[in-house]
């Protein structure tokens, strides 16, 4: 059906949902490269404000990627929870936007809702919030998953440790992960980018890390992120798999470019469900439940030529539909990764940063965020120490921790170990509880005094930690 908004005596006419979102959704490259933004910021303003009055029952009765072509849009049409959805089913997208400001709004009412929202729902409230509305609204989020460490717990930031390199080199690798480790990095994940993704390097990797956190029972889980047919052959081998690793989109199409279908990762679940690695349960009451890790990022559609005429930020938000499903431990959106051909600047890698996150908390996804831009990007280290800090204030539940903040494999910039403490410090976060209280047990850290948010980091390494983990990690290769 056709929207419309006037502003002073002009017409503003868009012929479908799916024109509406992108014409609606806030300035980015990608969009532009796709023909599908607004021509100006006044055309911009008319699709924001005719969208505010879109009910959001709407998005149960208008695909914008068509139903018999997709089974993304399959998927979240018939797993769709009407019960819960039943408290905002009379609002409109502005009127949304005002409910989730309020005081009814809160960590129990957004987690029961969860189930009843569509990724087009909160796609379409985002696009009207400002920054701090981002911000706010997440925060009051909490999505709790749990394998060895417990992550997403309020007043807690953790990290996914990644030691990468680029040429898979043992002793390199262990080099990073003892520097992260010293430097309370990893709660979240010990996830390495393999250099090499053949089957037996995969497998050495996964021997290593697992040597690493055997050895010292650290509190945490470990992931080498190959492509999820890799993993089903790592698993048939006896490799130690704790996490299920696979980049994902938010239409059939862009998956299939991917590899992959919902059928796929069901199996892939299934099997390292079967392994039974972890020592917590999860919010099911189910051991090694939470055993998924996604990555996702704007822009994957259009790069595939998969994105059916949809904006970015839409479609990025329909991947954590297919995230929810299969209930990972971590989803993380490596905003700025694809260039800046999707966002080209660090303003938009900012506002896409902040929605992401909003948007994968609103649907009950354990959402951290890789604040990262590529070196041809119009970004620089202020740009990520900005957004860094907003999704610290938004309760992001994990950022990444890489050497440096250079991963000199992939050849972008991210985070470093240093940034995660200084979060940690300046805003009173603390690690996940089981892995704070593995720093302490190895002297890595002091426990937290008198008035004290969070432990200290001790200065001093300890030499039999240091040769042990030289040890597990062999020659040079």
């Amino acid at each position: 059906m056709p929207y419309g908004h006037f502003i002073g005596t002009r017409s503003y006419q868009f012929d479908n949902l799916r024109t509406l979102l992108a014409k609606a959704s806030p300035l980015r490259s990608g969009d532009m490269l796709a023909g599908v933004a607004a021509a100006d910021a006044q055309e911009r303003v008319a699709a924001q404000m005719a969208l505010a009055d879109v009910p959001l029952a709407t998005f149960l009765n208008e695909a914008v990627v068509p139903y018999d072509i997709d089974e993304v849009t399959r998927l979240i049409l018939d797993t769709h929870d009407a019960a819960a959805f039943a408290p905002v089913n009379h609002l409109t997208v502005g009127d949304f936007r005002n409910w989730l400001l309020g005081d009814n709004a809160n960590a129990q009412t957004l987690t029961a809702l969860a189930p009843g929202l569509t990724p087009e729902m909160v796609a379409a409230v985002s696009k009207i919030c400002r920054l701090q509305d981002l911000i706010l609204i997440a925060h009051k989020c909490q999505v709790v998953t749990r394998f060895r460490s417990t992550l997403g717990l309020p007043g807690r930031l953790a990290t996914r440790l990644q030691p990468n390199h680029p040429t898979d080199d043992m002793q390199g690798i262990a080099a990073s992960l003892l520097d992260g480790l010293l430097l309370g990095s990893g709660d979240a994940v010990i996830g390495i980018n393999p250099a090499s993704d053949n089957v037996p390097q995969v497998v050495h990797l996964l021997h290593m890390l697992d040597d690493v956190i055997s050895h010292y029972g650290i509190p945490t889980q470990s992931c080498v992120l190959t492509h999820v047919t890799n993993t089903l052959s790592a698993i048939e081998r006896g490799a130690p798999v704790d996490l299920v690793f696979q980049s994902i989109g938010g239409t059939e199409a862009t998956n299939s470019s991917f590899g992959l279908n919902l059928a796929l990762l069901q199996e892939a679940r299934e099997a390292a469900i079967s392994l039974q690695r972890a020592t917590l349960l999860d919010a099911d009451g189910q051991r090694s439940g939470n055993v998924m890790y996604f990555e996702t990022g704007q822009g994957s559609a259009l790069s595939a030529n998969a994105h059916h005429g949809c904006d970015q930020q839409t479609l990025e938000a329909r991947a954590y539909a297919v995230a929810r499903h299969f209930k990972p431990l971590l989803v993380n959106t490596v905003v700025g990764f694809i260039g800046p051909e999707y966002l080209f600047n660090g303003k938009q890698i900012a506002r896409a940063g902040l929605e992401d996150h909003f948007c994968g908390k609103l649907l009950g996804v354990p959402m951290g965020c890789d604040i990262c831009y590529t070196n041809h990007a119009e970004a620089d280290g202020d740009d990520m120490d900005s957004l860094m800090l907003m999704l610290g204030a938004a309760g992001c539940n994990f950022i990444m921790g890489v050497p440096g903040s250079d991963d000199i494999m992939l050849n972008y910039q991210s985070t470093s170990f240093h940034d995660a403490q200084v979060l940690r410090q300046v805003l009173g976060l603390r690690a996940a509880p089981e892995f704070e209280a593995w720093l302490e047990k190895m002297g890595l850290a002091t426990a937290a005094g008198p008035g004290e948010p969070q432990q200290r980091l001790t200065t001093q390494l300890p030499s039999a930690f240091s040769a042990a983990i030289q040890r597990l990690a062999g020659p040079s290769v």
